[in-house]
């Protein structure tokens, strides 16, 4: 299960955190795992649709190389970082 988890890109913390959710004492059943793997899909539709926004958004900004630009969808939507000063700004810890 956590090979197949990691396959479809759960990170490993991810795959901890769920199997703590499984019951103690008892194998798990079908009804527990539709409920694991809702939680899956929902951070997979999540990560899909992430990164087919920025899929269709890379064609703009190929080239570019000024990250806060108010029209740079990529890493500065909305020019959230025009607030913190001139120059590029990383969003992503």
């Amino acid at each position: 299960m956590i090979k197949v988890a990691q396959r479809i890109g759960m990170p490993l913390d991810v795959i901890r955190d769920a199997l703590t959710t499984l019951p103690n004492g008892r194998a798990p059943t079908a009804a527990d795992w539709r409920r694991l793997s809702a939680l899956w899909k929902r951070g997979l539709d999540e990560r899909i649709e992430r990164l087919t926004r920025l899929r269709d958004s890379l064609t703009g900004c190929i080239g570019c190389g000024c990250l806060s630009l108010k029209v740079c969808p990529l890493r500065n939507p909305e020019d959230r970082l025009s607030e913190q000063g001139c120059g590029p700004r990383l969003l992503d810890p």
